[in-house]
């Protein structure tokens, strides 16, 4: 009878303990997210000084590439690891949109772009979508998509 009781009493704890846990799972994810916006931030500034005639990447996959795989290049620049340069990392997708091309000696030149995180499973993954812009200032959206309105302090 008290083997029972001790075991009832575990349960209960657990039930309580796992969605605390999957909560802290997702602040983990959520602060992974926003270093990875800064990471892609500070790739993009050093891809841009060693690109200059293509500007900034408008790709994720630019940013990354496998250094046994040749010297960097525009295509493959080298400066993010490759879970990030895939787009997938801790529970969140990433993506580089809104890039803004023009025309320079008959070359595309990127002049600007935005880096979006969203969760990969809003409410498990992560619970606030993000926005990076050009200037650094990351903004989130509290339902988890891509309509960043709310600055971080």
């Amino acid at each position: 009878m008290e083997l029972l009781i001790v075991i009832s009493i575990m349960l209960i704890l657990m039930l309580i303990a796992i969605p605390n846990m999957l909560n802290i799972r997702a602040q983990a994810n959520e602060t992974s997210a926003l270093q990875s916006l800064h990471a892609v931030q500070e790739a993009e500034t050093q891809y841009e000084a060693n690109y200059p005639q293509d500007g900034y990447a408008c790709s994720l996959a630019a940013l990354g590439g496998e250094g046994k795989s040749g010297p960097p290049s525009a295509q493959a620049a080298q400066l993010l690891p490759n879970d990030l340069a895939s787009g997938q990392k801790s529970g969140y997708t990433f993506n580089i949109v809104n890039c803004t091309k023009t025309t320079v000696n008959d070359h595309d030149m990127i002049t600007s772009y935005e880096v979006t995180a969203v969760p990969q499973a809003v409410g498990k993954t992560g619970h606030r979508g993000f926005c990076l812009d050009m200037s650094g200032e990351i903004k989130s959206d509290p339902s988890g998509g891509t309509n960043c309105t709310v600055p971080l302090q």
